[in-house]
């Protein structure tokens, strides 16, 4: 696994100007990139792929929609060196009419944690008045709260900070938090 997996806070950023697909740099807290992740254009069903550089040289993971156009979404996350299945992020369907929640589940698709959206008050006030409201959302393990996902305020690029500081017992593979950021950053932002 790459040392880039070891660092405790990451900026996610959107890259604009993109006529076809989407990509993102994943910055490491001095500032360098870490990783580049790219979606390819014209998919029904979505393909995220994360590399170590821009030069897309070195594939570190890739994350798969299991079906397509789906409101209740699964997203397998897998190594690609050595094909084994990291995790699960699945979107709790209904439930985030009102407020995003997502579920962390585990390599055998056993639900280990969710991501949770700030409040739903300002839920509602970013889905029906505004969307210059940034979103929070708190990632737990069990009652654990393992990382934060802040959406910095910019209404033309996407931006995540992902803050795994508070995960002082390492339970979140930190693989899986991090394409957590990039699907907030595609799935959500397409809101």
């Amino acid at each position: 696994m790459s040392d880039n997996f070891s660092h405790q806070k990451y900026l996610v950023r959107r890259k604009i100007l993109k006529l076809f697909g989407a990509s993102f740099h994943i910055y490491d807290p001095d500032g360098n990139v870490a990783f580049y992740s790219k979606m390819k254009a014209f998919k029904l069903k979505e393909d995220i792929r994360i590399y170590t550089g821009e030069d897309m040289q070195e594939e570190v993971l890739t994350i798969k929609a299991r079906s397509i156009l789906d409101f209740s979404a699964a997203y397998d996350v897998v190594d690609p060196t050595t094909n084994e299945k990291v995790g699960v992020l699945k979107r709790k369907g209904l439930k985030s009419i009102l407020k995003d929640e997502w579920i962390f589940m585990d390599a055998d698709d056993r639900e280990i944690g969710l991501i949770k959206e700030d409040s739903t008050f300002l839920a509602l006030f970013r889905r029906f008045l505004t969307s210059l409201v940034p979103q929070t959302y708190n990632g737990f393990i069990g009652d654990t709260q393992v990382c934060t996902f802040k959406q910095n305020f910019n209404p033309f690029v996407v931006k995540i900070t992902l803050d795994f500081s508070r995960d002082t017992q390492n339970l979140l593979d930190r693989r899986l938090g991090i394409a957590a950021a990039v699907l907030l950053c595609a799935v959500e932002g397409k809101q």
